[in-house]
């Protein structure tokens, strides 16, 4: 990603399974769908709220 762009990085901490398909289908939209996969994503409202969403799911490891 480009240097001047602010990152989040999110790790997912719990499985989907049993999960309403909203909170999965939020998971695959952030790229994490199997545990302890981690993602570097660009930090804007509309990621921020999905981590919001599965927070339960996810934890934020690094923000830049």
């Amino acid at each position: 990603m480009a240097k001047d762009r602010k990152t989040v990085t999110v790790r997912q901490i719990g499985s989907p399974i049993g999960r309403p398909k909203d909170q999965r289908a939020t998971l695959v939209g952030l790229g994490l769908n199997r545990m302890h996969r981690v993602r570097e994503l660009e930090d804007t409202p509309a990621v921020r709220g999905m981590i919001d969403k599965v927070s339960h799911l996810v934890e934020v490891v690094d923000e830049q």
